[in-house]
């Protein structure tokens, strides 16, 4: 049974792990050849050996994506080994310190901000102009309910988030007449390591839980699938949106 991205050529920034990683995964398992891409080189190689002990075809390319020079390297890296760049997903992010908005600093400010938000802006920068080249392609940048809502003591994050689905609307309506569609996925409580490790404390757990209306965390691969789909033609009519996997958590 054929994948729903047989043949296309895609990349991910941050998939040495959580979403990203699972995202590769799921895209491979689609049908897609995945440049996998991560600040971490042991990281990043861990998941290209996942994707092809699975039977899926992948290669690492190390970025910064707070780093133009990177960025641009990044997109040709994949068209120069396959040709073209069909879906781009750019996910890389921190989370920065978690302090109240009088107590943030400017390093963590500057930051959080370079990688979450400008590093975005940079990979579509380079991934929009290939697409132009080639008649089309799908972006999705990872957003966050942090960008659709207020994230007590994540001030740098939460501001990051709120751009990132800014840069993406106005993208999606510049470059909607070009067949390049741009979308955003809004995760919310998903089980990443940090999650998984902030759930540990019992009160903290409880806490997390309790805002979710689907009375669990979400899975990294339920971002993949999300991405997946949003780079498949099954969702040719969608671009521009803030797209919500959240369990509920924003429909509250």
């Amino acid at each position: 049974m054929p994948g729903l991205l047989d043949g296309k050529i895609t990349l991910v920034t941050g998939a040495g792990g959580g979403i990203g990683r699972a995202t590769c995964l799921v895209l491979a398992r689609e049908g897609a050849r995945v440049l996998v891409s991560d600040i971490s080189t042991r990281r990043g190689q861990e998941t290209v050996v996942l994707i092809q002990n699975a039977g899926g075809e992948a290669e690492f390319f190390k970025a910064d994506v707070s780093r133009e020079a990177d960025c641009e390297a990044l997109v040709a890296a994949a068209v120069n080994k396959w040709g073209r760049l069909d879906g781009a997903h750019n996910n890389a992010g921190i989370s920065g310190n978690i302090v109240s908005v009088a107590d943030d600093t400017e390093e963590n400010w500057d930051r959080t901000l370079a990688v979450d938000l400008k590093g975005v802006w940079l990979c579509m920068k380079y991934e929009i102009r290939q697409m132009l080249k080639q008649g089309g392609g799908s972006i999705v940048n990872t957003a966050s309910t942090a960008g659709l809502l207020g994230a007590v003591r994540m001030g740098a994050y939460a501001a990051a988030k709120h751009g990132v689905i800014g840069i993406t609307k106005t993208a999606a309506l510049e470059y909607a007449r070009a067949n390049v569609r741009v979308n955003a996925v809004c995760p919310g409580l998903v089980g990443t390591p940090p999650i998984l490790q902030w759930m540990e404390d019992p009160d903290t757990r409880q806490r997390l839980l309790g805002q979710e209306p689907i009375g669990r965390a979400g899975r990294p691969e339920e971002i993949g699938n999300a991405v997946a789909w949003l780079f498949s033609a099954a969702s040719s009519f969608v671009t521009g949106t803030a797209f919500p996997v959240d369990g509920g958590l924003t429909a509250q």
